[in-house]
């Protein structure tokens, strides 16, 4: 039995795409020297990767590092700012109440992509905060995602043998793949997974997740 659960974020716990795209814009707009227009989709296709290889894709007009960064931390900022102000319900169905009932059972563990301080706002966004045994990111770390798992495995001493990762995209899956751990697939997220030799299962809503655990632990006895 797998008894360490690692979560990805984005498209996988929530969907904050919608008011971070608003307040990437509004970034634009007052820094300006760039002209991309975000939406909810085009974050969609985004998330999932480093901060830096989305400034690339984003802003890749904006040839001054320093600028790019700035433009960045902007973004970043008024982000936060909008998300803490936010009072909507950006979880998927069900995802607070399957993930204290996991608790019960399971570490939870949180490893993403994204800046320093996110992770913490979405835990206290969605209550999780109490369930959640550590968490790490790329803000933090400045490494690959797999890299970053490595890094909270290392800390917490968990071992290979005994952790999932449950994400929504390709590059969540080839982070759990460099890590060494198996992958489980959140199908309503944002991406798809063009290989399926490390995933152990895939979940159409939230609360399927318990019944792919079960399955699991049921197949390894």
């Amino acid at each position: 039995m797998r008894k360490n659960l690692i979560f990805d974020v984005d498209g996988t716990l929530w969907d904050s795409t919608p008011i971070v795209a608003e307040g990437w814009n509004r970034a634009i707009a007052e820094v300006g020297g760039c002209h991309a227009v975000i939406t909810p989709r085009v974050l969609q296709r985004e998330f999932g990767q480093p901060m830096d290889v989305i400034a690339e894709h984003l802003f890749g007009e904006v040839t001054d590092p320093e600028k790019r960064k700035a433009l960045m931390e902007k973004c970043c900022l008024y982000e936060q700012q909008l998300l803490e102000e936010n009072g909507r319900d950006l979880s998927y169905p069900g995802m607070r109440t399957c993930m204290e009932e996991l608790a019960e059972t399971y570490r939870l563990y949180i490893v993403s992509n994204c800046q320093c301080g996110y992770i913490e706002l979405v835990m206290e966004k969605n209550q999780i905060g109490h369930l959640i045994r550590d968490f790490e990111c790329f803000g933090n770390t400045g490494t690959s995602k797999g890299e970053t798992i490595r890094i909270l495995m290392e800390r917490n001493h968990i071992a290979v043998s005994d952790a999932v990762y449950i994400g929504d995209t390709q590059g969540d899956y080839e982070a759990a793949s460099m890590a060494g751990i198996p992958f489980i697939f959140a199908e309503y997220g944002f991406g798809k997974v063009e290989k399926t030799e490390n995933v152990k299962g895939s979940i159409r809503e939230f609360a399927e997740l318990k019944k792919i655990l079960d399955r699991l632990e049921a197949e390894n006895r």
